[in-house]
């Protein structure tokens, strides 16, 4: 069994950066990831090349210019637990230099191969609708940053709060196998998914399994602020250590520009049982000019 759970590490000549998982680190096709921790003045500047990139602001402000235009501070947050994201996507061939405007700023970014051209485009607060998902001790309010139907290619992304003694990606669910329905509706896909955590204090912790229906995989995991956990395929649920809120931000690639799943048979009966909302969410209040905060059925 490949190893699942990737600490965050130091290179002595890329200080800023927090982790970096490629395709040949995860045994996949698509997915590569960076965080990186850039003090004021610090730049990253790079090229997409064949890919496309999302980049999320997690906390502080930074300045973004590339050749097909400038964005100047981006990003508002002191921290994920301090209100809604910032985020820019880029498309293939494209140069970008961010430079960090405020003290700290951190960021973590993916990108993909595509073969296909799309715009440009800030995705900034008065964008992202909140939801709250599940029910009872499985509520969990999500930003949906990329979500299926943006304008590009293969990338998917959101971030997910978690209250303490919470669960979320629940019931247990899987995306690994690409399935169409007899009338063309696309009832699974298979993606690859990257889970970035942070939690709201330095002990705190969260513990997500990995599993496949034939055990194959079958793991257990300890997350702490700054880890990974790699889901290649099978069920993936968390659940938030009691007394800690759980972030955790979530890149996905694959077969579709899609978030279709299917839940494990012996616990998709849950679904059925949720009532009321967790009280304790939403986290945040939300400016004048965002969008009303709705529920999801």
């Amino acid at each position: 069994m490949q190893n699942l759970l990737v600490r965050p590490w130091a290179e002595p000549l890329n200080p800023y950066l927090i982790t970096r998982i490629t395709p040949d680190l995860a045994g996949w096709q698509y997915l590569t990831m960076e965080a990186r921790r850039l003090p004021a003045d610090e730049v990253w500047e790079a090229y997409t090349g064949e890919h496309e990139m999302a980049i999320v602001i997690l906390g502080g402000t930074c300045s973004i210019e590339t050749n097909r235009g400038d964005f100047a501070e981006v990003g508002k947050r002191k921290d994920v637990f301090g209100g809604l994201p910032h985020a820019l996507y880029l498309p293939r061939r494209t140069d970008f230099r961010l430079r960090a405007t405020t003290d700290i700023c951190e960021i973590a970014a993916a990108w993909v191969p595509t073969g296909e051209d799309h715009p440009i485009q800030l995705i900034t607060p008065a964008e992202i609708k909140p939801e709250l998902r599940g029910g009872g001790s499985a509520t969990r309010q999500i930003h949906a940053i990329i979500p299926p139907g943006f304008d590009c290619q293969r990338l998917v992304v959101s971030e997910t709060y978690s209250p303490g003694g919470n669960w979320s990606s629940y019931p247990p669910h899987k995306h690994d196998t690409h399935t169409v329905a007899p009338d063309g509706r696309l009832l699974e896909a298979a993606l690859e998914e990257i889970y970035y955590y942070k939690i709201d204090k330095p002990e705190g912790y969260a513990l997500q399994q990995v599993y496949t229906a034939d055990r194959r995989i079958d793991a257990i995991l300890r997350a702490r602020t700054d880890d990974v956990v790699l889901v290649p395929e099978g069920y993936h649920p968390v659940v938030s250590a009691h007394g800690y809120t759980t972030y955790y931000l979530n890149f996905l690639a694959g077969s579709a520009q899609s978030l279709a799943n299917s839940d494990d048979p012996a616990f998709a009966w849950l679904r059925s049982t949720w009532r009321e909302k967790d009280a304790r969410l939403p986290l945040f209040m939300y400016a004048p000019e965002m969008p009303a905060f709705e529920n999801e059925s």
